[in-house]
C-alpha cells in the first residue's frame, strides 16, 4: 500500500503578500475568484490566450495585473503562493519546478504531486473558518463534508464573532491574578453559544452582564447590536 506523507495544515494570510496565477481557464479561474476574497495585496495572472469573458470582472480588480504570456523565473520571485493552473502538464510542471528552486508556495493543479501546496475545501462563515483535505484521496468527499461543515458552523459563527470583539477588550484590562484567562475560557463553553444561536438579544445580554467584569458593561449592548446585524 502506498504511504502518504502526512500534510501540514495552516491558514495563510496574503496581507501585503504578492501572488500569481498562470493559467485561466476553469481552473484558473476559481483559484483566482478564492484568492481575491483573501485580500492580497497584488495578483500577477498570466495566460497565452486571450481572456473570457466571464474572467473579465476579476482581471478588473485594482489588485489584479493580467498579462498575455507564459511565466518567467522574474514573475516567480517576491510571491508568497503560485498557482500552476495551465492547460499544459509540461507547463505546469516547469512552473512548480521553478517554484522549488526558488523557496516558493507552489499549487500545481495537474500534476498535483509537483507541487507543495495541497488546497482543502474550506467552509466559512464570516471570520469563521474550518478546512478540510483528503489528501488527495478524494476531492469529492471533501466538498461533499464541507458543505455539512457549512451546515455545523452556522450557529457557530455569532460565537467567534463576538469573542473575537471581546478578546482585546478583556486583554486589555488589568489582570494579576489570572482571572480574564477563567473569564475567556467562560466565554467560550456552551452556554453562551446557545443563546447566540438561539438570536435572543436580551439572554445574552444578561448572561455576558454576569459574567463580564464591570469595565465592559457599556460594550455588551452595541458588540450585541453590531453582531446581529452582522450575522443575522
Amino acid at each position: 500500500m502506498e504511504s502518504h506523507t502526512p500534510l501540514y495544515p495552516v491558514f495563510l494570510s496574503l496581507k501585503n503578500r504578492h501572488c500569481l496565477v498562470a493559467g485561466l481557464g476553469e481552473v484558473g479561474l476559481r483559484k483566482l475568484a478564492h484568492l481575491l476574497d483573501c485580500k492580497p495585496a497584488s495578483v500577477l495572472v498570466l495566460d497565452t490566450k486571450a481572456p473570457s469573458e466571464k474572467v473579465l470582472p476579476l482581471l478588473e480588480k485594482s489588485c489584479v495585473r493580467f498579462e498575455r504570456r507564459t511565466c518567467s523565473p522574474e514573475d516567480i520571485t517576491g510571491k508568497i503562493l503560485v498557482f500552476a493552473a495551465t492547460g499544459s502538464k509540461e507547463e505546469n510542471a516547469r512552473i512548480a519546478g521553478l517554484c522549488l528552486e526558488m523557496g516558493v508556495l507552489c499549487n500545481c493543479a495537474a500534476p498535483p504531486a509537483l507541487g507543495n501546496v495541497f488546497l482543502p475545501a474550506v467552509a466559512r462563515q464570516g471570520r469563521l473558518a474550518a478546512a478540510l483535505s483528503t489528501g488527495g484521496a478524494s476531492p469529492a468527499l471533501a466538498r461533499q463534508w464541507r458543505d455539512e461543515l457549512n451546515a455545523w458552523l452556522i450557529p457557530r459563527r455569532r460565537a467567534a464573532h463576538l469573542l473575537g470583539r471581546l478578546r482585546p477588550l478583556l486583554l486589555d484590562l488589568p489582570d494579576n491574578t489570572g482571572k480574564n484567562k477563567k473569564i475567556l475560557q467562560k466565554l467560550a463553553t456552551p452556554a453562551l453559544q446557545r443563546r447566540l444561536a438561539d438570536g435572543n438579544a436580551g439572554s445574552c445580554q444578561t448572561w455576558l452582564a454576569a459574567e463580564l467584569p464591570a469595565e465592559l458593561h457599556a460594550h455588551i449592548a452595541p458588540l450585541l447590536a453590531e453582531l446581529f446585524d452582522a450575522l443575522p
